[in-house]
């Protein structure tokens, strides 16, 4: 019999509880830079040029948006990721009560 038991109970639980705050952390980090929030301006790279040009401004804009979908997209492989830890706490609780 094949077992999908990969990981131990405390790696898993590890596991979760990071994907939890990884995807707390990263789904509002999305949500700052897609309202183009000032206070991240120094994590969004452009250039100066991109700074002082009314039509290169809406480039600054454009990066922005695509900063803020980069979270989104790694806030959604967090959740992937905890949706296989909690599987594998599932997995070890399972494998405590099991009689051998």
């Amino acid at each position: 019999m094949v077992s999908v038991l990969f990981c131990g109970p405390k790696l898993a639980a590890c596991g979760l509880v990071l994907s939890a705050w990884g995807v707390i952390m990263l789904a509002m980090l999305g949500i700052f830079f897609t309202t183009h929030s000032a206070v991240l301006i120094e994590d969004v790279p452009f250039t100066e040029e991109d700074m002082h040009d009314k039509e290169s401004l809406q480039n600054v804009y454009k990066v922005y948006n695509q900063v803020g979908y980069n979270c989104f997209i790694a806030a959604a492989i967090y959740i992937g990721i905890g949706f296989l830890s909690f599987c594998q706490v599932r997995l070890n609780k399972r494998k405590e009560y099991l009689v051998q």
